[in-house]
Order: structure tokens, then C-alpha cells, then sequence
């Protein structure tokens, strides 16, 4: 049985993203994979990685758990909205403090490519936007997807790594956000 990891990075549970991931989870459970899931917002850690890579932190218990669930999970889905360009200072907290050497990858002597901890591993992200997807990949480069994707996931091993981008969100209609939501309910049901 496939094991899927649901991974919200959204601070607000009233929020689309997490009517998406609600989604997503129904689908999968209409399937009946395994499932797990992480509402980063409620979570308790520091989301600074205060030495950096000088000096461990130690994890707190929740994200010792979410590491485990990380490892554990064949498929894991990321839900979040781009602001900036970028993805929420949460998510990146978490990302920081959870993708570490020895955990997500591993320096190699005399190598400057480290060791991918997480091979075998797929993913998809699913973004929410007010930017129109032709400007953000030809006028902005698609920072967010570029740093998740190829700066976090890829890098550790984690492919392939597909994108389900909604936009735009401010101003849409309930049949276009609802369509969405079906969509994603079907990307459940299918696992991917």
C-alpha cells in the first residue's frame, strides 16, 4: 500500500490551501492508501536554524515526528501558497529545520554534491497564486517552484516532482475554486 505524506505550509487553517489539502486527503482516503499529514502551522518549533549547519539544534518532539513521517512516506504533497515568489517564512522555517545533513542528505569527502537521503521518494506541489502561470515562469523564472522542487526535493533525492498550480486565486469564483477542489480530490484518489 502506498504511504502519502500530506504536508500543508499555509499559517491559516481557514484557508484555501487547506480546503485543497482537505481535498487531496478525502481522495486518498476514497483510495485507501496510507496517510499522513502535517499542518506545519500547528506545530511547535523555532523555525530558525540558529547555528546553521556550524552547530546542531536539536529537533523538538514535533519535528522529530515530522522527520519520521518524512522518511516513512513514499509520495508526499505539499500545499502552499506563493507570496513574494516565494513560499511562506513557516514553511521555510520547517524546511530548514527538517532537511538536514545526515537526515535529507549527506556530505561525500571530496565530492561537493552530497548524498541524496531521500531516493525513491515522489512529490507533488500544489501552489496558489494571484499571479497568472505564463508570467511567473517567462517575466519571474518560477522562483518558488525552482527552490522547492530543484533546491529542496530534487536535491535530496526526492523525483520526480510534479507542480499543480492554481491561479489566480484573488477574485475567483466558487466554481472556479470548487472545480479545483475536484481536481485535487481526483489527484487523491489517483495518489499522485
Amino acid at each position: 500500500m502506498k504511504s502519502v505524506l500530506v504536508i500543508n505550509g499555509h499559517p491559516d487553517p481557514g484557508s484555501y490551501n487547506y480546503a485543497l489539502s482537505n481535498a487531496y486527503l478525502a481522495g486518498v482516503e476514497k483510495a485507501g492508501l496510507d496517510v499522513s499529514q502535517i499542518n506545519i502551522a500547528e506545530l511547535n518549533f523555532s523555525p530558525s536554524l540558529t547555528y546553521g549547519y556550524r552547530k546542531e539544534s536539536p529537533l523538538e518532539p514535533d519535528l522529530e515526528n515530522a522527520l519520521n513521517l518524512i522518511k516513512k512516506a513514499e509520495h508526499i504533497v505539499w500545499f502552499f501558497p506563493m507570496w513574494w515568489y516565494g513560499y511562506p517564512a513557516i514553511m521555510k522555517g520547517f524546511i530548514d529545520r527538517v532537511f538536514l545533513p545526515g537526515h535529507a542528505f549527506a556530505y561525500q569527502k571530496g565530492n561537493p554534491f552530497p548524498k541524496k537521503l531521500f531516493k525513491g521518494k515522489s512529490a507533488r506541489m500544489v501552489i496558489t497564486a494571484d499571479t497568472p502561470a505564463w508570467y511567473n515562469r517567462l517575466f519571474m523564472g518560477s522562483p518558488a517552484i525552482k527552490q522547492l522542487k530543484r533546491g529542496t526535493l530534487q536535491f535530496t533525492g526526492i523525483n520526480p516532482v510534479r507542480v499543480t498550480y492554481i491561479s489566480p486565486i484573488r477574485g475567483s469564483s466558487e466554481e472556479f475554486r470548487k472545480k479545483w477542489l475536484e481536481k485535487v480530490e481526483l489527484l487523491g484518489e489517483k495518489g499522485k
